[in-house]
Parts: structure tokens; C-alpha cells; sequence
């Protein structure tokens, strides 16, 4: 068993109660590490260490290019352990190790990125009718910023907040979900060894008694939430209730257009990446596949084909193509919803059950599973599965596949196939989401702003203008004038 202790202050601390809790290998099914359960007191001690390094003159009083290269000083220490940390991340969810470790790969960026963006922060100085006063504007930080982030990609979500957060100049305590924390701790263990002072970067384990206590925490400027749209309704109505700031990336019931003048080849493998991949347990996945009558049945063909011949396995494994649901209480949703599909009157196409791998009896595998026979208003087609569980859903124009697209609470992303570029702009705009892909699916960066419409959340992350939602304006007046300025004595 690894043992993974609390990050506060900068050092690797136990619990104050010595509490802990394992965390299980769903590859296995078996538990791998053991971890500090922080409580409301631990999440105490962290918030006053992120108070104290943000008042600290090492932090606060260091210069923004400065601060910058210790961003960038970071992204080079976790470039070095990619590997490692990939393998530890697969560990906690399965996910395959190839898409890990790119995704590890990619990750300094986003401190490369803003880390150059840290010393181009800047005020404005305002023209104002009265001559003899300056008017100008501080860009300052927030303070304290709390970081809540799921399992399905622990450490690239951490950093979608925390790029910009300490680009501001803000402290962070992050707290991962209980079913991936590991290499949420194995990545911020690096900050010392980059130079940050300590209590800059600090992360609690635990379950719902910690995230709680660092949403009511009153030292904390903002909570920026990754997770469902259920679980973000609850923090905003609490953070809310104190005025805390919050930044809610939430999750989707995204559709994938596919019409029928597209290159099937390309729409395919759209559709395979844009479910199956990272086992559907991706906040974007086209989880609903909008087709256009005239290929529906063709398309439908090919995706069952291949969805049928996927290699389940050991995702550390190169021939694997897709790995284990990360953790029981998701296995056994993905589960109910398809049987309550089913009972609905849905037509299972390919899988929809658990699937058995020789290597790993214990393991929490479910099969790719397409259901057909369903309409849009079906539960199965309106409530995110977070699983590998695709719902075709056929249209015949234009208006209808709009209509159907935008027909949920949901609002995070679409993917649009198509060979008209006409259409695919008509479309692009009249889609309700935050990210449309045209003739691609699942491109994200750094430096491209992300966020969803409607119940997927508010806020921005990623891009220039992320920088904003952890800056706070001040404006400063200065009289330049020797007049004084007697409230009784009016010049007329």
C-alpha cells in the first residue's frame, strides 16, 4: 500500500484525527493507497497556511515575471516525473496509460502558457473630466482560492483553475476527489522543489466533510468546481450564501451531428473517440449521436462494428483500448441507466452489461454499449451516464438536428459533420454550447477558453480571459492639485 499524507504549509502532514481511507485500483479491484481523511479542521490548517503565503511578502511581494518563472519552473518538474505520475493517475482511474501520459505530456503548458501570462496583468489609467485627478486600476488577487476537482482526469483539471489562480497571484488549496488523489499529490509535492513558499500550493484528501468545509470556509475568495451539475448546484448555493465567487465547469449530454453529405470514415471515428474514449467518463462525450436519416443505418453499422471489437484490458497496456470504469459507485450508476433505458424501451445494439476480463476478474469493467430506439425526452438521453453508453437518435433536417441538439439542460459541447461549410457555421452558431468542433471532437488546450451554457456551468477556464475570474479591480484616486477640497466652501 502507498501511503499519501496532507499537503499544508508546504510539508506532508497526517490528519488530525489519523483517520485514513484507501483508494481502490479499479484495474484490479483491489485497494493500492492509503490516504490522510481530512477533516473540517485540516481544512482549517490549509486555508490558514494559502492565508498566511498570500500575505507573505515571499508571495505577495514577489514580482509577477518572477512569479511567472516559478510557474514555468514547476511545468519543467512535472515534465520530468510525466511518466511516473501518469502511472500513478491510471492507478487511481484506469484510464489508459497512453492517453495519461499525453496528457501528462501536455500539462506544463498550461504553466508555461500562464506563467508568461503572469507579468501581463495590467491596470488602466481613466480620462476623467476633472484634469487634476488621477484615476487608475489594479488588477490584485482574490486571496484564498479553493480548487474541487472529480476523478477522471485529477491533475489536467487541477490545473485548468490553478494555471490562472497563481497567475493572479492567488494561493490554492485543492481538494481531489476520494476515488483520485494520488497524483493530484504527487504533482503539487513538486512545488517546493520549484521554489514556491510554502503554504502557496495545498491539497486535502477526503470525502464530503472536507469539500464542505473549504466551500464554508470564510477565508476563501472562491471555489472553482469541477464535477456534476448536481454537486455544483450545492456548492454555489452555498459558497452564494457567504459571496464567495465560484467558477462551475459542470457536466454535458453532448450531441454529435453527423449529416449525411460528412466523410463517414471521419464521422466513425468521431463518434468512437468521442464516447469510448477515456471510457465515456469525460465531461464532453458525445454521448448522444445525432444522424441524419439517409446514413443512420450505414453509420449505425460501422460504430456497432467497432464498438463491438473494442479491446478491454490492462491500461497500462499498448493493445488496450479501453480500460475500467474508475470506481464502483459510477460502475453501478452506468448500470441502473441503462437497465432504467432499457425498461424505457430502448433497443441495446451492442453491450450493456459488465464485460469479463480473464487478467482481472475483480476488475470494473462495462462493455461499449449503443443503445437505438430512443427518443431525446428519454431519460437515458437527457441525464449524463459519464460511461461508455452511446444513444443514436435519428433527425431528417437541418432545423430538427438543431432543435434535438439544444433540447437538454446541458450545454458544454457539440460536435458538428459535415461537408457543407455553410452549414457548419450556420450550425456552429445556432448551437447552445460553449465548445463546438467542426469535423474534429475532444480538442482542447491551454489557451482556448472553455466553460459550458446553462446547467453546464459559468466561468471560463483555459485561454487569456480565465486570467479575469481570479482578479479582483481596484481603482485608486489621486488629487494632483494643491486645492482644497472643503465640503462647505462650494465654488460656483
Amino acid at each position: 500500500m502507498n501511503e499519501y499524507r496532507l499537503l499544508i504549509g508546504g510539508e506532508d502532514v497526517d490528519a488530525a484525527s489519523g483517520e485514513t481511507f484507501d483508494a481502490l485500483d479499479p484495474t484490479s479491484g483491489q485497494a493500492w493507497a492509503r490516504h490522510a481523511s481530512a477533516s473540517a479542521t485540516d481544512v482549517d490548517r490549509a486555508v490558514r497556511a494559502a492565508r498566511a503565503a498570500v500575505e507573505d511578502e515571499r508571495w505577495a511581494g514577489l514580482s509577477a515575471t518572477r512569479r511567472g518563472r516559478l510557474m514555468m519552473r514547476l511545468a519543467d518538474l512535472i515534465a520530468e516525473r510525466a511518466e511516473e505520475i501518469a502511472a500513478v493517475e491510471v492507478r487511481d482511474n484506469g484510464k489508459l496509460y497512453k492517453e495519461m501520459l499525453a496528457q501528462l505530456r501536455v500539462i506544463p503548458e498550461w504553466l508555461y502558457y500562464y506563467g508568461g501570462l503572469a507579468d501581463k496583468v495590467e491596470g488602466r489609467v481613466i480620462p476623467l473630466d476633472k484634469t487634476s485627478v488621477l484615476n487608475y486600476t489594479l488588477r490584485e488577487p482574490l486571496g484564498v482560492v479553493g480548487i474541487i476537482v472529480p476523478w477522471n482526469s485529477p491533475v489536467l483539471l487541477t490545473m485548468y483553475a490553478l494555471g490562472p489562480a497563481l497567475a493572479a497571484g492567488n494561493s490554492i488549496v485543492v481538494k481531489p476527489s476520494e476515488h483520485a488523489s494520488a497524483s493530484v499529490l504527487e504533482t503539487l509535492r513538486l512545488a517546493a522543489d520549484a521554489g514556491f513558499p510554502p503554504g502557496v500550493l495545498n491539497v486535502v484528501t477526503g470525502a464530503g466533510e472536507a469539500g464542505a468545509a473549504l466551500v464554508d470556509h470564510p477565508d476563501v475568495a472562491k471555489i472553482a468546481f469541477t464535477g456534476s451539475e448536481t454537486t455544483g448546484k450545492a456548492i454555489a448555493t452555498r459558497a452564494g450564501g457567504r459571496l464567495a465567487q465560484v467558477t462551475m465547469e459542470l457536466g454535458g449530454k453532448s450531441p454529435n451531428i453527423v449529416f449525411a453529405e460528412a466523410s463517414l470514415d471521419a464521422a466513425e471515428a468521431g463518434l468512437l473517440a468521442g464516447i469510448y474514449g477515456a471510457s465515456g467518463q469525460s465531461c464532453v462525450a458525445g454521448s448522444r449521436a445525432l444522424l441524419q436519416r439517409e446514413i443512420h443505418d450505414e453509420l449505425l453499422e460501422r460504430v456497432e462494428r467497432r464498438a463491438a471489437g473494442v479491446v478491454l484490458g490492462d491500461p497500462m497496456a499498448d493493445a488496450t483500448q479501453m480500460g475500467p470504469i474508475a470506481n464502483v459507485p459510477q460502475l453501478e450508476r452506468v448500470e441502473a441507466m441503462v437497465g432504467a433505458a432499457r425498461e424505457e424501451g430502448a433497443r441495446v445494439v451492442t453491450g450493456g452489461e459488465r464485460a469479463a476480463v480473464e487478467a482481472f476478474p475483480d476488475g470494473l469493467f462495462y462493455r461499449p454499449t449503443i443503445l437505438d430506439g430512443v427518443g431525446n425526452d428519454a431519460t437515458i438521453a437527457q441525464d449524463e451516464v459519464f460511461g461508455p453508453v452511446l444513444t443514436v437518435i435519428p433527425f431528417e433536417t437541418e432545423e430538427e438536428a438543431v432543435a434535438l441538439a439544444n433540447d437538454t439542460r446541458f450545454g458544454l459541447a457539440a460536435g458538428v459533420w459535415t461537408r457543407d461549410v455553410k452549414r457548419a457555421h450556420r450550425v456552429a452558431r445556432r448551437l447552445q454550447a460553449g465548445t463546438v468542433w467542426l469535423n474534429t471532437y475532444r480538442a482542447i488546450t491551454f489557451n482556448s477558453p472553455f466553460g459550458g451554457y446553462k446547467e453546464s456551468g459559468f466561468g471560463r477556464v483555459n485561454g487569456a480571459e480565465a486570467i479575469d475570474g481570479f482578479l479582483q479591480t481596484k481603482s485608486v484616486w489621486v488629487e494632483l492639485s494643491d486645492d482644497v477640497q472643503d465640503p462647505f466652501v462650494m465654488k460656483i
